[in-house]
């Protein structure tokens, strides 16, 4: 579909010649010459949003005001208070974002035909790819039919969901459908979709080049930055009215530099880079921002460790983390097998429009930090947060701190008494938590790990620490060492691309002889999709109430996350993860302890199979390939013959099946009117939930499994759904009735109106102890309406639509925390729940809240963007208190989409209006 640019900017545009093809580009250096400022010293990143705002100027959304306010930037130090209309070239989803991204536009389709309008006018107006990733879970694993089970499992389970996406494919317009066992979507998009430059014709016919931008409904989106295409997570509430043709209200963004110099050392990983970058930057404080990495550095910084980084933008708290258009952008585009028309136009575009980094690149940073990767060592990060960066050489001692967290501090120091203690690794073990699981030669205990996985595009996409893992199994099998029994091993690489070198190299062989059998082409361990354990294993875990611990080259750890049976989580490097596996052990220090002893008895130590940075490269040069990737990518939404089989129907509009569990027509444009409501003030609101900091979206709204004694659970055998038939959170998504049942509902959520809870459990208006999905359908029928009171970071993590959708279904008025995330925020908004956060010291712990205090803000009816507004809270004695919020509705779009109960109701009204 053409793209429309601004009637305005024809001043700004010019054209480019690149061998024998010619485009027009909107030209930074002729804004200049204009005389709308002086863009120079602009960050890369910044210079990205800058050509959208000459792009799309028209005088009206964009102004020239609007363009000017980037050279004030400049010249105030990196900051500039200005709110822009920005517009993404396109939209990049996934299947559990994905899923209820579709569900919502096929209501619309129908919600528009109900305001008399026309269900066509329900299209994607810019280009939309879905790539099925979240769906395999590790059913099988460690033999060589696990990839197949895995499979034949998934399509049992997810048949109704993907005969759904079947009929989205065909009719909505600009959308494709990448389907399952293909990959990743950030490692597909990072491989074969984006292109850096972007071409398309505009509404004249003239083809132009643009810089590639995009939104995605999932976090991790970020992950494309390493290849100088700017995009970022969104709920899929924001990426829907994104593709509707809404464009995205965002702040100019300050913009942290951070200074890469020096090398990798022999020894270390991008991985092991990443962890302290996320370390530091946390620190810093970075959310709502930008981090553009600049410096020498970069020369010696191979883009799949570029792309490991930015990956790891959500868990360092930033919008993105950009890397500039140079040469080795150029080298990765031509590997991976893009046109060589378009890697040339990349070059030719990024000099000319002052996108290329040079030797003496040194724009205007709002503020800076620095790393020398010199000092960089092996390191992990857990036991469940990505920024609690360990030293691999003192993991095992901290494991300690670990104990004592769990297990109180007496018990704690004998831990760590025992630790000072004895030499030998067995000494560290409790020997009160260790048990013997039935049948089987071994012991379990504290620290035991019993999950080590090969996963995520985080560490996937990267051939250097894939290569490095393979070696590393190579070299123990030559030993004759596997993996402990007690540790469900798996491989998920994020594209068949990994498998095609793995192979090649010899490696993959290796791998299945200590049990990193492939698994599948998808997200698995690290979006939850671990799978059972074995009965036994999970049986003698609960049974002593053992810290069991799992190691994944992922990018999250959060509480609850992984598995229901592991409370310790680590994220590590693919070799780091293979030499766990071996160990099997949270105690043993791995960078100077035995891993294991091999066959003759000798003790074998990570140094015996920790392969050079030579061999790895060798390998990388002779089996990462162009034709690999050009062979992997040519028939990419052609599916196998499970997804060609896949029947759907046909037609605008969905036919909705009565008895779907997994798909239903959500209930949010149901009985709407024409016209917009006002916003209310908030009277007699009762308190839902008060939780602690950093209360991620898996807390709100997990991924994982659940149990027939939830909510969820008991809402699927109502319908005969078997225990086994359940599948996850994250695979039903497209039916709200499973969600609302599944908000604030982390087995390790811990509510503080209730004494050493965990789950998501609440008061009811009885004052009795329920699930908060019967609280909450019990005040809603009073007519009560709801708050949910938080700490700092309330909403870190992945960019789930559901943790506000849910929210929303749960009669939640407003979310009061100390700070929010920056996704989970305009969430919020884009849902009609609105954000607060307090001013002048106040917490709910200074105003000793238990839960039992009733709620009431003011100054709604007339707010704001970011208007200060009063709060009066109740407590049970009858005393009030008034405190002052900051409404976080931070733009004046935004005020109006609270002000429509949402943004897609906002979209909907609208496109019913125009058509009327």
């Amino acid at each position: 579909m053409p793209i429309s640019v601004g009637q305005d900017s024809a001043k700004t545009r010019k054209t480019l010649t690149v061998g024998d093809q010619s485009v027009a580009y909107y030209s930074i250096p002729a804004a200049e010459a204009a005389g709308l400022g002086d863009f120079s010293r602009l960050p890369a990143a910044l210079k990205v949003v800058l050509e959208n705002m000459l792009r799309f100027e028209d005088g009206k959304t964009v102004t020239v005001d609007d363009i000017k306010a980037f050279s004030e930037w400049a010249a105030n130090g990196g900051r500039a208070n200005r709110e822009l209309a920005y517009r993404p070239a396109r939209v990049l989803m996934q299947d559990f974002t994905g899923v209820p991204a579709v569900v919502d536009l096929a209501a619309m389709r129908d919600g528009i035909q109900a305001l008399g309008g026309d269900a066509q006018k329900i299209n994607p107006l810019n280009p939309v790819d879905l790539v099925i990733d979240h769906s395999v879970m590790i059913d099988e694993f460690g033999n060589p039919r696990a990839f197949q089970m895995n499979v034949d499992r998934e399509y049992e389970r997810n048949m109704e969901r993907y005969q759904f996406l079947k009929w989205g494919q065909g009719a909505f317009n600009n959308f494709r459908v990448v389907p399952p066992g293909t990959g990743i979507c950030h490692q597909v998009n990072l491989e074969y979709l984006a292109q850096t430059v972007w071409t398309d014709e505009d509404q004249n016919g003239e083809t132009v080049a643009y810089p590639d931008t995009l939104v995605g409904t999932d976090s991790h989106t970020t992950m494309i930055n390493g290849v100088a295409v700017l995009g970022w997570g969104v709920g899929g509430i924001e990426a829907e009215a994104a593709m509707l043709g809404q464009p995205i209200s965002m702040l100019i963004p300050e913009v942290v530099g951070f200074e890469l110099t020096g090398a990798m050392m022999e020894g270390t990983t991008g991985t092991d880079l990443v962890l302290k970058v996320v370390e530091m930057l946390r620190a810093k404080g970075v959310v709502g921002k930008f981090v553009e990495f600049y410096g020498s550095g970069l020369d010696h910084l191979p883009l799949a460790d570029r792309a490991t980084i930015a990956n790891m933008a959500p868990e360092y708290g930033a919008t993105c983390g950009f890397f500039p258009i140079d040469d080795e952008t150029l080298r990765y585009l031509r590997n991976t097998g893009r046109d060589e028309a378009r890697v040339e136009l990349v070059e030719a575009y990024a000099k000319e429009n002052g996108f290329w980094r040079t030797a003496d690149y040194a724009p205007v940073y709002t503020d800076t930090l620095s790393l020398d990767m010199g000092t960089i060592v092996p390191a992990i990060s857990g036991p469940k947060r990505p920024q609690d960066y360990v030293a691999l050489d003192q993991a095992a001692s901290k494991f300690f701190d670990v104990v004592s967290e769990y297990r109180g501090e007496d018990e704690g120091a004998d831990a760590t008494d025992m630790a000072a203690e004895g030499p030998a690794p067995d000494a560290l073990i409790d020997p009160r938590k260790s048990v013997k699981v039935a049948g089987e030669e071994y012991e379990l205990h504290d620290g035991s790990v019993v999950i080590a996985s090969i996963t995520s595009c985080t560490n996937t996409s990267n051939p250097y620490v894939m290569i490095g893992a393979g070696l590393v199994a190579r070299k123990a099998r030559e030993l004759g060492i596997t993996r402990k029994p007690w540790v469900k091993t798996s491989l998920a690489p994020g594209s068949q691309v990994v498998s095609h070198y793995l192979e090649a190299a010899g490696l993959q062989e290796d791998l299945d002889a200590i049990g990193f059998n492939l698994v599948g082409y998808g997200c698995t361990t690290c979006i939850g999709n671990s799978g059972p354990l074995q009965k036994e294993i999970s049986e003698a875990i609960a049974e002593a109430d053992l810290i069991a611990t799992s190691v994944l080259s992922g990018n999250r750890n959060f509480e609850g996350r992984i598995s229901p049976d592991v409370r310790a989580n680590y994220l590590a490097s693919p070799p780091l993860v293979v030499a766990y596996a071996l160990a099997g052990d949270m105690n043993i220090d791995i960078s100077s302890d035995p891993l294991a002893h091999d066959k003759d008895g000798n003790p074998v130590y990570l140094k015996d199979i920790w392969p050079s940075q030579a061999e790895i490269a060798e390998l990388v040069e002779r089996t990462v390939t162009r034709e690999a990737f050009q062979s992997k990518y040519a028939d990419v939404f052609k599916g196998d013959e499970k997804w060609q089989e896949v029947e759907t129907s046909e037609g605008e509009t969905y036919d909705w099946p009565a008895q779907s569990t997994y798909v239903q027509n959500p209930p949010y444009f149901k009985g709407m009117s024409r016209d917009p409501g006002t916003i209310s003030n908030i009277e007699g609101a009762r308190i839902l939930a008060l939780l602690g900091d950093m209360v991620t979206t898996d807390h709100i709204s997990p991924a994982g499994s659940f149990k027939e004694t939830t909510p969820a659970g008991q809402y699927l055998r109502e319908r005969q759904v078997p225990v086994r038939e359940f599948n996850s959170y994250g695979s039903r998504r497209g039916n709200h009735e499973v969600m609302m049942r599944g908000t604030f509902a982390n087995i390790r959520i811990r509510n503080e109106m209730l004494d050493g809870v965990e789950g998501g459990y609440t008061k009811g208006p009885d004052g009795e102890q329920t699930s908060i999905f019967d609280a909450s359908m019990a005040y809603q029928e009073q007519g009560t309406p709801l708050v949910v009171f938080g700490g700092e970071q309330y909403g870190a993590g992945s960019s789930r639509d559901w943790a506000a959708k849910g929210t929303a279904l749960l009669g939640v008025k407003a979310v009061i925390a100390e700070n929010f995330e920056r996704i989970h925020r305009s969430n919020l908004v884009g849902m009609g729940v609105i954000p607060f956060e307090f001013t002048g010291g106040d917490t709910r712990k200074t105003l000793n809240l238990t839960g039992d205090e009733s709620v009431s803000i003011q100054g709604l009816d007339a707010v704001k963007p970011q208007q200060e507004v009063p709060c009066v809270i109740t407590y049970s004695n009858g005393t009030e208190k008034e405190i002052t919020l900051k409404c976080r509705i931070d733009t004046a779009i935004e005020k109006e989409y609270v002000e429509h109960g949402g943004v897609l109701h906002y979209v909907l009204r609208d496109l019913a209006k125009s058509a009327a």
